[in-house]
C-alpha cells in the first residue's frame, strides 16, 4: 500500500487479522507482563477474544467498515475477561461508530476514530497520561497522528510516526507507579514493569501499519 491514501474495507480485515496472529505470538509474554501487576491473564484473555473476533468476521456485511470494527468491540466485550474487554471493546466500537457505512477511509477519517476510540476508553477507564494504563500508549499515538494529519505527510509516514509514539509510549510506562487497574493495589511494587494494556495497545497500531505499509517500530516488544 507504499503511497496509499486511504484505507478499504479489505485493509481493515487484515489488519484484525494481523492484530489476532499477533495476540496469538505474544500471548505468553503479555501474560508474563501481567503476572507481574496484574492477574496474569491479559494474554490469554486476548487472544480469547481475537480468535472469537476472526471467526465471525465472515459473516459481517460486506464493505462496510463501521460494521466491521462494531462487531469486533461487541465480540470482545462478550469474550474478554477483566477490565480488557470492555476497554478494548469500547476502543473498536467508537471507531466504528466514527467509520460507519464507509467502505474507505483517509487519514482524517482515522484521526477522528482514534480520537473516539481514546476518549471512550478515557470515560470508562477514568485514567489519564502517567496512570501506567493502554492510555500511556493510545494517547501520544493519537497526539502523534493528529500532528502528522495536519502537517500533511503521506499516510504511511503518519502510521509510522503513530506506531513509533506508541512505543515509546509503551516503554516509558515501566518506571511509572501504577495509578489505576489491578497493578495500581501494589503501589510502589508496580514500578519496573510494563505495562501489558499498553504493550497490546501498542501491537494494535503496529498491526496495522506492518499490513498496510510493511513493518515498521521497534519490533515485537517481548524481544
Amino acid at each position: 500500500m507504499s503511497g496509499a491514501t486511504s484505507i478499504s474495507y479489505d485493509d481493515v480485515v487484515a489488519w484484525i487479522n494481523a492484530f489476532a496472529a499477533s495476540v496469538r505470538a505474544q500471548k505468553d509474554y503479555l501474560t508474563a507482563l501481567d503476572s507481574a501487576i496484574g492477574d496474569a491473564d491479559h494474554g490469554i484473555n486476548m487472544d480469547r477474544g481475537m480468535q472469537a473476533v476472526i471467526a465471525r468476521l465472515p459473516g459481517l456485511p460486506a464493505r462496510d467498515i463501521g460494521a466491521a470494527f462494531k462487531s469486533v468491540g461487541m465480540t470482545l466485550v462478550s469474550t474478554v475477561g477483566g477490565a480488557s474487554g470492555p476497554l478494548y471493546g469500547t476502543f473498536f466500537l467508537q471507531f466504528g461508530m466514527a467509520t460507519v457505512g464507509r467502505d474507505s477511509i483517509g487519514i482524517d477519517d482515522v484521526t477522528e476514530a482514534l480520537d473516539a476510540a481514546v476518549a471512550g476508553i478515557q470515560r470508562l477507564g477514568k485514567a489519564a497520561a502517567g496512570d501506567k494504563t493502554m492510555l500511556d500508549a493510545l494517547l501520544p499515538a493519537r497526539d502523534a497522528l493528529h500532528a502528522a494529519a495536519q502537517s500533511g505527510v503521506p499516510l504511511e509516514e503518519a502510521f509510522a510516526r503513530t506506531v513509533e509514539a506508541a512505543e515509546q509510549g509503551m516503554v516509558a510506562t515501566t518506571p511509572l507507579v501504577a495509578r489505576k487497574g489491578r497493578a495500581s493495589y501494589l503501589g510502589e511494587r508496580s514500578a519496573g514493569h510494563q505495562d501489558p494494556g499498553a504493550t497490546s495497545s501498542y501491537l494494535l497500531l503496529k498491526a496495522a501499519a506492518d499490513t498496510w505499509f510493511g513493518p515498521v517500530g521497534g519490533g515485537e516488544p517481548a524481544g
